[in-house]
């Protein structure tokens, strides 16, 4: 997320996609949690060969939470420039 997108959006704007935001990455968390469960539960109980390439998929997948987390930090840091300014 750019700054300059960052500063031409409205307030109302930046606290809807904030909301959005936040919605998405928890629900993702709880997806990528159950994946690493089951994951994990499957390499213990049986030799299946599908489960390392899933462990591989939730690890890949676990660097998009980073980049949404920095994201969700961008908007509450420009929020809470614009409610010093006001």
């Amino acid at each position: 997320m750019k700054k300059e997108d960052l500063k031409n959006k409205t307030t109302e704007k930046l606290e809807s996609e904030l909301k959005q935001l936040q919605a998405f990455t928890w629900i993702f968390t709880g997806v990528l949690i159950t994946l690493f469960a089951v994951v994990i539960y499957g390499l213990f109980t049986n030799k299946s060969s599908t489960d390392l390439p899933l462990l591989a998929v939730a690890i890949s997948c676990s660097a998009v939470l980073i980049t949404q987390f920095s994201n969700i930090k961008k908007l509450k840091i420009e929020l809470e420039t614009r409610r010093q300014d006001t």
